[in-house]
C-alpha cells in the first residue's frame, strides 16, 4: 500500500512543479510551492517509513513493574517543525504527554541526528528518530520542553543565522534530482491556465482555513486586474 502512495504522490509533486513553471502569479506561485512542500514531506516520511518497515510494527516490551503487563513502543513519523537565527524547532504532537514525568521525556542527540523518546505514555513508548539533518547542531545548547499535548525540541544551529532549506538531506537531494529533471526533460504543454485553474479548485476543497484565503485573495486579485485591464482598453 505504502509503495502505491509513493507513486502517487510522486506524480501529484511532478504535476505540481510542471504547473509552477507554468504559473505567474506571486499568489499563485506562493501556493503551489507550498502544496509541493507539503507533499514533499509526507512523501519523505512515507520513504524512511518503508525503509523501517520492521522498526515500525508494533512491538510488545515487558514492564519492569509487571511481566503481566505489557508495553508498546510506536515509532513516530510525523512531526512540523519551524526555525530562528539561533534553533532549528521540531513539533511533536503527542496527547497528554504534559502528564508524564520529565525523566521520561528525553532526546539523544548528535552532531546530525536525533531521538526523541516518551516512555509508558498511557503505556506505550512512543519514538521519533531523524538522521542526517541537514546541518550540523550544537548538542550541548539543544533541549526540549513538555506542553500540552506536545514535546518541541529546540536543536541550535552550529552556524547561527544559517537558513535551513530542509530539515534532512535526504530532503534537500530529493528536491536537487527533481529540479534537474525538469530541467533536462521535454515536458508537454497543455491549457496551463485550465490545469492551474483546476489544480487551485481542488486545493481549495480540501485544504486547510489558510489554504482557503490564499487562494480566494490570488483568484480576487486576478478577477480585479481583469477588470482594471478591461477598463484600460
Amino acid at each position: 500500500m505504502s509503495g502505491a502512495k509513493i507513486i502517487e504522490l510522486r506524480s501529484d509533486i511532478d504535476e505540481l512543479n510542471e504547473l509552477l513553471k507554468q504559473a505567474k502569479r506571486k499568489k499563485v506561485l506562493d501556493i503551489l510551492s507550498l502544496e509541493i512542500r507539503k507533499l514533499e514531506t509526507e512523501l519523505i516520511t512515507l520513504k524512511e517509513s518503508e525503509k523501517n518497515e520492521a522498526a515500525m510494527d508494533v512491538s510488545p516490551t515487558p514492564t519492569t513493574s509487571t511481566q503481566s503487563q505489557k508495553r508498546y513502543q510506536i515509532k513516530l513519523n510525523g512531526y512540523g517543525w519551524d526555525q530562528s537565527d539561533k534553533y532549528v524547532k521540531i513539533f511533536v504532537t503527542l496527547k497528554n504527554v504534559q502528564n508524564v514525568p520529565k525523566e521520561q521525556v528525553y532526546c539523544k542527540l548528535t552532531e546530525r541526528s536525533m531521538e526523541l523518546h516518551v516512555d509508558n505514555l498511557e503505556n506505550k513508548d512512543y519514538l521519533l528518530v531523524i538522521n542526517k539533518l541537514l546541518n550540523s547542531i550544537n548538542v550541548e545548547e539543544s533541549h526540549w520542553k513538555q506542553k500540552t499535548d506536545m514535546v518541541v525540541i529546540f536543536l541550535a544551529k552550529s552556524q547561527q543565522n544559517i537558513k535551513w532549506s530542509h530539515m534532512t538531506e535526504l530532503e534537500k537531494k530529493f528536491e536537487d534530482q527533481r529540479n534537474n529533471k525538469f530541467k533536462t526533460d521535454d515536458m508537454e504543454k497543455k491549457d496551463p491556465q485550465e490545469s492551474i485553474m483546476s489544480l487551485m479548485k481542488n486545493m481549495y476543497e480540501t485544504g486547510d482555513d489558510e489554504m482557503k484565503r490564499m487562494i480566494s485573495k490570488a483568484w480576487y486579485e486576478g478577477q480585479q486586474k481583469k477588470k482594471s485591464d478591461t477598463l484600460d482598453l
